[in-house]
């Protein structure tokens, strides 16, 4: 059996590592001591929005809080934040083995190449489509709809079959980069959503709210062409759409996006929680990512770096600010010339 190792138990690591252990599968995780105590003392129930439910008692968990908690795996699920990915392959280097294969479960474009510097073991780029929320201690519900996705490799190597068994499927791709670039389109909303300080649904059903994520695609859309990048298609419209379609009244777009507002009604983004827990978040790594295309093609993304200025300055503001959609789609229009 395949020994699955979570590297990083936070509601993304803790919802898959409760699939794959409700299913039988040989898991184990890594991560804070706080989440430790959690799983404990709670157990493990995890949830789907089409209301199916799985439990898993405490004493089924094998928790560590260092890395030596990953020794002996033969797939470690990477799924701490982007800024913790150096550390984390450096953490790993001396205690996994040989064969052992990584796979990136995380958001932004870069972090498999990370990996790949610093480990010497096979590194998979992922990805994870749909929202984790974490209502209550030991609690994890997948709060919207998809496939994981994950790089394509060799027959067998490594064996997957434990995400079959625990019903999560797998789109595999031989090209990743499309497919996180198009994911990265959409996490986007992100920063839109945590400075609203709504749940999803909700802000996604305002049209100012909208105009404001379209603003940052049809930004980032520009530069990818610049750069000959073509975003995979995840949603039934290409990306190259969906500003259009953000920018619709709210009664049509609520007809022609069912599947985008298939969300769980309190469900929020991750950026919007790591505020909320005063916790740094992943800007960097999601608007940032445009902006350093921007240098890197000799020109600028003034829409998501005031976005990334404002996510920046709400992380250092408490209570944080509550934006409204006229006043952040105001002031995105203004940095956009």
């Amino acid at each position: 059996m395949t020994r699955i190792c979570i590297y990083g138990a936070g509601s993304i690591g803790c919802y898959l590592g409760g699939r794959l252990l409700a299913a039988g599968a040989d898991t184990r995780f890594v991560g804070r001591p706080a989440a430790g105590a959690a799983l404990r003392e709670h157990g493990l129930i995890v949830t789907h929005y089409d209301g199916r439910r799985w439990t898993v008692p405490p004493g089924s968990i094998a928790f560590a809080t260092e890395p030596e908690g990953a020794a002996g795996a033969d797939l470690v699920l990477l799924t701490v934040k982007s800024g913790g990915t150096a550390a984390a392959a450096a953490e790993l280097a001396p205690v996994l083995g040989a064969t052992a294969t990584v796979v990136s479960f995380q958001n932004g474009i870069g972090n498999g190449d990370i990996l790949r510097a610093a480990l010497k073991q096979t590194v998979l780029d992922g990805m994870v489509p749909f929202n984790v929320v974490n209502p209550a201690p030991g609690q994890f519900h997948q709060a919207s709809q998809g496939d994981l996705a994950l790089q394509a490799s060799p027959p067998g190597q490594p064996d997957l079959s434990a995400f079959a068994q625990a019903g999560l499927p797998l789109l595999r791709h031989a090209e990743m980069a499309p497919v996180q670039w198009a994911k990265l389109l959409l996490n986007l909303n992100n920063a839109v959503n945590a400075l609203a300080d709504r749940p999803l649904r909700e802000e996604l059903s305002q049209r100012d709210y909208r105009r404001c994520l379209a603003l940052a695609q049809r930004e980032a859309l520009g530069l990818l062409r610049q750069a000959g990048i073509v975003p995979a298609k995840l949603t039934p419209l290409p990306a190259s759409w969906l500003p259009m379609l953000l920018g619709l009244p709210d009664a049509i777009f609520a007809r022609l996006a069912k599947r985008m507002l298939a969300i769980d009604p309190q469900a929020r983004s991750s950026m919007s929680d790591d505020l909320a827990a005063a916790r740094a978040t992943e800007i960097d790594w999601i608007n940032g990512e445009i902006v350093r295309l921007a240098g890197r093609l000799g020109t600028s993304a003034p829409v998501n770096a005031r976005l990334c200025a404002l996510i920046r300055a709400a992380e250092k503001t408490h209570p944080r600010p509550r934006w409204t959609a006229d006043a952040l789609l105001a002031e995105l229009e203004a940095a956009a010339g």
